[in-house]
Parts: structure tokens; sequence; C-alpha cells
């Protein structure tokens, strides 16, 4: 089992999951040319895909889906409030399968647990995949945790997970004020610190790898990140991942 990330952050977003013969997409905020190039930097091609799972309906998660999933004749797995929002966005989908945030399924080689949090889409989620020996999630876009998601998170092998801003980065910057309360707000995105309180409670006892994920681009800078969450698991700096908008991540294996 291996994951990797197409890019992440607000101009796009999109993470690689494989076990055995399935391959997974979970989000496609990037066009289809663009979508193509850096699958093909991981090695991959369109045809490679087996489904496209999406998390909720902002442009920087779905922005190609449409035309990813016409082209490529791939599935689309989502929450009905996801799909009844998307629907004025990226026309009809080829395969549509609607699923209950509450209920885990499979798809080929890997067994899927969506799970709600707390976001201003109309029915976000995000998944924790297993092949069944190992547990990979990827989790962003969320204003605060839960106690459920901890549940669900506790004793992963990798996570990627949201570090979207610093708090005094984002009060002290160039945002409106409106958009300011929207990112700190409780249906917004999680700052450093919140991620790296949250992180520091989980079990991580099987942890093989964490990467920050969806950073900002003007409110949050790698090193303030990646030291955020060192603090939180005991380790060096240079341990944590950083998902990168442009260069994304390569794979990562999970032994």
């Amino acid at each position: 089992m291996r994951f990797a990330s197409l890019g992440s952050g607000s101009r796009g977003n999109a993470t690689l999951v494989q076990a055995g013969a399935t391959t997974l997409l979970i989000d496609c905020g990037f066009g289809l040319a663009e979508t193509r190039r850096r699958l093909g930097r991981l090695g991959l091609e369109l045809s490679d895909l087996t489904a496209i799972l999406l998390t909720h309906e902002h442009g920087d998660h779905v922005g190609g889906v449409g035309p990813v999933a016409r082209a490529g004749r791939v599935p689309v797995w989502a929450t009905p409030g996801t799909l009844a929002a998307l629907a004025p966005q990226v026309g009809e989908l080829p395969v549509v399968h609607r699923i209950n945030c509450h209920a885990p399924w499979a798809i080929g080689d890997l067994d899927i647990t969506p799970f709600p949090v707390p976001h201003d889409g109309r029915e976000s989620c995000q998944y924790r995949l297993s092949d069944g020996a190992r547990r990979f999630a990827a989790v962003t876009d969320l204003g605060h945790t839960t106690a459920h998601m901890k549940a669900v998170l506790d004793g992963c092998d990798a996570l990627l997970f949201e570090c979207n801003h610093d708090r005094e980065l984002l009060l002290g910057g160039p945002y409106p004020p409106a958009l300011k309360r929207r990112v700190d707000g409780d249906l917004g995105h999680l700052s450093n610190d919140a991620a790296a309180d949250f992180i520091s409670r989980l079990d991580g006892q099987r942890l093989q790898h964490f990467v920050a994920a969806h950073l900002s681009e003007h409110n949050n800078r790698p090193e303030l990140a990646s030291a955020a969450m060192a603090d939180a698991l005991g380790c060096s700096a240079d341990w944590i991942g950083i998902a990168d908008q442009e260069k994304g991540l390569d794979w990562r294996a999970l032994a």
C-alpha cells in the first residue's frame, strides 16, 4: 500500500492511494491536462484510476472531476449532499455512487471508511483507507476536530493531515475580515496549533508517515507547520512531510 499527492493547497488538491490493482484518487482539483501531467510525474496514466472519491464540493477539490471522470470513464463516489452541490459545476458524470458517510465499503483491494468532518461544504467527509493490514487517512478541510474523528484515526499507519494556517499570520495578514473569520471558524480550516493539539492526543504507535497538507500560501510556512507537528509527535521536524501545492508529494510506501 502506498500514497502520494498530486498537489495540496488552495489552488488544487488530489491524493492518490494504491493497493494491489486498485488506485483511488481522493478529490480532483486540477484540470484534465494538469491531472494527466501530475499523474505522469508519479508514473501513472488516467486509465490507471479505479475511482475518484470526493470529500466536498469546493472548487479546489472538484475543479477537474468532470473532465477527468468523462475522459477516463472513472466512477465518482461522494455523499448525496456533495453531489447535489456539485451538479451545476461539473456537468454529467459517467458513473456516480452515493455514499453514506457513516457506512464503510470496499473498492477492489481497498476498504474505505468515510467519516463526517465540520466544514462549510454541503455534506463534507474525509476517508480512511486500508488494505487489510495497514491504514492511511487523508484529512483536510475541517474547522475543528471531533471525538469521532479520533476514534477513526487512532492507530493509523500514515496520515496526511491539514495544517492550513498559522493564526498570527492569518489574523495579521491581507485577507479581508470576513474571510479571516471563515478560515479561522469552526467550519473553516485547522491552524497548525489546532492540528498539533489533535495529533498529540492520537494513538500514533503505528505511525510510519505524517504529511502536513493544505498549507495556505499566504498564512503559513512549511517550517512552521513542520515545527508544530514535530512537537506534537515528539520527532524531528525533517521527519514531517509536506504536501506541496506545485510539487505534490512523491510515493510513500507503508511497510
